[in-house]
């Protein structure tokens, strides 16, 4: 557990429109100076859970405190522009008959803020231009200016890249994360975009149905998921019946460590790139498989593969060796196996 105090702590939080749950007594904390991902499908409540801490919706239940400060909930309640939040939407939101120095400098930050703002986006050369001459991707970063300029409490973003191109998206997201890192901002990005958020965020909440599937450092949500929801929601994951007993997992792959409190049925979860394949024996834990397709992308290739049970598996590893539709070769896993209780997810 973390011994840093959060930036944001929201608990139990609960949220209906009409008869629609949209938050389900979700809890998420994000500490000072961490960048958080909530990620969620769509439908999965993360927006109204943002929504909630920003002020623009009351819970129905719980908490929610920034700073260390109740805002919502029991009985407390303070409006959204006294909760010390700076906001990025999708489409930025900035004012087209304000100069870009005008738009970072609306509501009033302490003098030479503005100027520091434009020049950690990197556009202190733009400040007397108008939105409509900037890029998309430049109208963004100003609009993180914007949020950062009052120096909140905490930065919240609403999509923020999910107007723009692909190409565009992945430069700019690489670049907001740097700047807020380099301003010391504690921020929670909203994304639907697994990528985005494993690539760019200090932790994760994975959202379902309301709740929080699941919290933790990337490399915990990705390689070691929760339930076999989260393992497929988060990327490519092939799923084998496997038995527990005493701390280990039988299945048509081999022997493999579990916990100690499963039992019985169990499913064995296993990431394409934690499959290696071989032309010849090797070492006795290969077993044989057949090639049944393959897709190339030049710096990798992803090989589906047949068990002589008929079960399928894919195998992601570098472009070459190239492997054909017919090949008789040989497995063994040779990265981290996810034992589940059977079901799960």
């Amino acid at each position: 557990m973390s011994q840093r105090s959060p930036a944001i702590q929201a608990t139990d939080v609960e949220k209906a429109f009409g008869s629609t749950r949209a938050v389900a007594g979700a809890t998420l904390r994000v500490d000072r100076g961490q960048l958080v991902a909530l990620l969620g499908p769509s439908g999965s409540g993360k927006t109204t859970l943002l929504r909630v801490i920003a002020g623009f919706e009351a819970p129905d239940a719980g908490t929610v405190e920034i700073g260390g400060r109740r805002v919502a909930g029991d009985d407390a309640w303070e409006e959204p522009d006294r909760r010390r939040i700076g906001m990025v939407f999708q489409d930025g939101a900035l004012f087209p008959h304000l100069t870009i120095a005008g738009n970072v400098g609306f509501g009033g930050p302490r003098p030479g803020r503005v100027e520091d703002c434009l020049d950690l986006v990197g556009l202190a050369d733009r400040a007397k231009d108008f939105p409509h001459e900037l890029s998309g991707g430049e109208r963004q970063r100003v609009a993180l200016a914007r949020a950062l300029a009052p120096e909140p409490e905490v930065v919240l973003l609403d999509e923020p890249f999910a107007s723009l191109d692909a190409g565009l998206r992945l430069a700019l997201r690489e670049e907001v994360a740097q700047i807020l890192r380099s301003a010391g901002a504690s921020a929670l990005l909203v994304t639907h975009d697994q990528e985005e958020a494993l690539s760019l965020a200090d932790a994760v909440s994975v959202m379902r149905d309301g709740a929080v599937a699941q919290a933790g450092t990337p490399e915990e949500v990705y390689g070691r998921p929760a339930s076999r929801w989260v393992a497929e929601f988060l990327g490519d994951a092939d799923v084998l019946p496997g038995r527990a007993s005493e701390g280990v997992v039988d299945c048509e792959l081999g022997r493999f460590p579990a916990e100690r409190w499963l039992g019985g049925a169990v499913e064995v979860v296993l990431r394409p790139e934690s499959l290696a394949i071989s032309a010849s024996a090797g070492r006795s834990d290969a077993i044989e498989a057949l090639v049944v397709g393959r897709s190339f992308y030049g710096h990798d290739q992803l090989v589906r593969l047949e068990l002589p049970s008929g079960l399928r598996l894919r195998s992601r590893s570098l472009g070459f060796p190239v492997w054909h539709e017919g090949d008789r070769v040989r497995i063994r896993v040779e990265g981290p196996v996810n034992v589940l209780a059977a079901q799960a997810g």
